[in-house]
């Protein structure tokens, strides 16, 4: 079988976990061909301070067997930015798989194509998702027919792996769990809101941060899908 190709969006203030956790999930398979797509080559600035560099422009960009996008602050700069939406809608057409992680759901969504499925994202912004057709999920990770959707930044590991059960079988996924050693047994009990130790004025200031800063861009992209 010739390898298939992951065609990632890369672009300023992704979070970097997003993009990097899954994609070191799928490289470790060993039987998948990464792209990493931005508007010219040039470095692209993270939110963690450093910046990555991407392997394609998105007018060179091969035909996406998976369509990877990650998520970030730089995702709601995205929703507005017509050459991207094409270039999502574009690739999504002809691929086997579509999926985000974090609120890469929201360029999903802003592009049309969450439309009556179950999706995640990061908590503090999940109720945002059904602006644009979407049924908010809080779930690790959601699979709807070829659309996958991953929650909030560590979940991409989780994704990854369920998305190379899918392509291969549980066998690979486990071995590939295994030699990256993914055993998380974290020190504090708080890692979601669901969570015993989460603190839960900290989740609704969050949840209300979030809506005010993401919440107009997220109606004007409803609005073109309408």
């Amino acid at each position: 079988m010739s390898s298939l190709r992951v065609v990632a969006l890369l672009f300023p203030g992704v979070t970097q976990l997003d993009l990097t956790g899954p994609l070191q999930v799928l490289a470790v398979s060993g039987e998948l061909e990464l792209h990493l797509a931005w508007r010219t080559l040039d470095p692209v600035p993270t939110d963690a301070g450093f910046s990555i560099v991407p392997t394609v422009t998105l007018a060179d960009a091969p035909p996406a067997d998976i369509l990877f996008i990650p998520g970030g602050q730089g995702t709601f700069a995205l929703l507005d930015d017509d050459e991207v939406l094409q270039f999502v809608r574009r690739q999504a057409e002809g691929a086997r798989w579509v999926t985000s992680v974090c609120t890469g759901s929201f360029l999903l969504g802003a592009a049309g194509l969450l439309q009556g499925l179950r999706a995640t994202t990061h908590w503090a912004s999940l109720p945002l998702l059904a602006s644009l057709g979407a049924i908010p999920t809080s779930e690790r990770v959601v699979r709807e027919g070829r659309v996958i959707t991953g929650a909030g930044v560590s979940s991409g590991i989780d994704f990854a792996l369920t998305l190379l059960a899918e392509l291969f079988d549980e066998q690979e996924a486990k071995r590939v769990q295994l030699q990256i050693e993914y055993d998380p047994q974290p020190p504090f009990d708080a890692g979601s809101p669901r969570r015993r130790d989460a603190d839960p004025q900290l989740v609704e200031m969050m949840t209300a941060l979030m809506h005010e800063r993401r919440a107009g861009v997220v109606e004007r992209a409803a609005a073109r899908l309408s």
